[in-house]
């Protein structure tokens, strides 16, 4: 059989129970409030729009490597054989969009 607890110590144990609960309402509070449930959105967005862009850079970062790989020797030397094909074709884009623009307002 258990042992018969003191008025003073069943007074105790609700003094101690009610500021537990009290603890644990204003933490609630904090939670359920408008500005921290923005400011954890808030943190989020930005947490998520970070790892985007760290990975939109690491992917464009390596579409460069890439590209100047192909266009630059590992010496540093520009690649002759690849540069004045890929530029003539730009040459002749270019030219016949301006001859397309030409055309349009003639």
């Amino acid at each position: 059989m258990s042992e018969a607890r003191t008025p003073a110590q069943i007074e105790a144990d609700i003094v101690r129970r009610r500021e537990q609960l009290a603890v644990t309402l204003d933490e609630i509070g904090v939670r359920v409030h408008p500005k921290t449930i923005i400011g954890d959105a808030k943190a989020r967005v930005a947490s998520t729009v970070d790892q985007t862009a760290g990975r939109a850079f690491v992917t464009v970062n390596r579409v460069v490597t890439d590209v100047k790989g192909r266009f630059v020797s590992e010496d540093g030397a520009p690649r002759l054989e690849r540069l004045v094909p890929v530029a003539l074709l730009a040459v002749g884009v270019v030219g016949l969009l301006a001859m397309g623009a030409r055309r349009r307002r003639d």
